[in-house]
Order: structure tokens, then C-alpha cells, then sequence
């Protein structure tokens, strides 16, 4: 095993990971916002699944994503 090679990859995969949550849950509120599901102040609980099968991994990461 690399291991510059895998840091790098990891680091890839999360950026990609970032960049495109990031964009989904921009959108999603947007909806929700104009579809007048939620209001735009709400902190919303946040549930992200890491999963390597591979490897038998599996972590869940919780947080929130506060709208104001």
C-alpha cells in the first residue's frame, strides 16, 4: 500500500463527497423553503452514512444544518 496514494484518494473522495452534499442540501431547502415545508430558521438534524463495503465499514456522522 501507498500511502501518499490512499491520503490522496481519501481526500478526493471527500471533496467530491463535500462538494456534492453541499449542492443536494442547498437545493433541498430551497424546495422545502418554497414549498413552505419549513420556514427558513429551523436547525435541522443532519444524519451522513460512510460505507466501505470492503472493508465492513460502516459510521454514521450526525450534526444538523441550522437555516438561520
Amino acid at each position: 500500500m501507498d500511502q501518499e496514494t490512499l491520503n490522496l484518494s481519501i481526500r478526493k473522495f471527500l471533496k467530491t463527497v463535500g462538494v456534492n452534499a453541499q449542492r443536494e442540501i442547498e437545493q433541498a431547502v430551497a424546495k422545502a423553503i418554497a414549498d413552505k415545508t419549513v420556514s427558513g430558521t429551523e436547525a435541522l438534524p443532519a444524519r451522513m452514512t460512510l460505507q466501505i463495503a470492503a472493508l465492513q465499514l460502516q459510521v454514521q456522522f450526525d450534526g444538523e444544518v441550522r437555516l438561520q
